[in-house]
């Protein structure tokens, strides 16, 4: 058997995996491609209702954000995902999986009270999880360009939002730095505090240094030392 067969195999086998019994994404006679286009489309349309769930329904201000970023990130990472899916000609599903949409309902039910953040908590840190094992998956197993360039796109988006919900546990602040992303520019700025602005004035501080410097050397005496 080929590589390229062994590859496509292996996404199929494990988008059927992760993702089951809702596997629609995962459908006979889907390429490995397809199967990963779909599977991650569905996940995002899962994210982003179950962050709109999150404004509407958690009891705590953490769980509330933490929600406004998945409907934030996954909104873009979408986006990004639609020139793979026109190119392989790709179907893309109108809704989540049955399966996402049976465990979304199950924490609407605890809507209003501490039951609702720390189910909506568990469920988003087992999503992301398999979500992150699908995405190694497609980088290590190769295959069509813009849906490997989408997976790395997503990867550090998907691992800061898995940071953010960590033991079900919200991880909001200096503890798990937000996530910014745009047209497949994702970044993660984590850790000590550092958030986006923070990092954007520490870049700016190290050019205008640069600068100065540079133009201190330009006017300095021949023969200086």
């Amino acid at each position: 058997m080929s590589n390229r067969l062994v590859a496509t195999a292996t996404l199929i086998a494990a988008a059927s995996v992760l993702w089951a019994p809702g596997v629609a994404s995962a459908a006979e006679g889907d390429t490995a491609d397809a199967a990963f286009v779909k599977t991650v489309h569905q996940g995002n349309l899962a994210g982003i209702a179950a962050g709109s769930d999150a404004g509407r329904h958690a009891t705590t201000a953490c769980v509330k954000d933490v929600g406004a970023v998945l409907v934030r990130d996954h909104g873009t990472l979408d986006a990004d995902l639609r020139t793979p899916a026109g190119r392989l000609d790709v179907d893309l599903p109108s809704s989540p999986t049955a399966a996402q949409q049976r465990s979304l309902a199950a924490v609407r039910a605890k809507a209003g009270t501490a039951d609702y953040d720390a189910r909506w908590l568990a469920d988003q840190e087992a999503a992301h999880t398999r979500t992150l094992a699908l995405i190694d998956t497609v980088l290590s197993s190769g295959g069509d360009s813009d849906v490997a360039a989408a997976a790395r796109a997503a990867r550090p988006v998907v691992a800061a939002h898995l940071e953010l919900v960590r033991g079900g546990t919200c991880h909001q602040g200096s503890e798990a730095g937000m996530v910014g992303t745009g047209g497949r520019g994702q970044f993660t700025a984590r850790g000590n505090g550092l958030n986006a602005a923070g990092a954007a004035g520490l870049t700016g501080g190290i050019l205008v240094t640069a600068v100065v410097t540079l133009w201190l050397a330009r006017r300095r005496p021949t023969g200086f030392r």
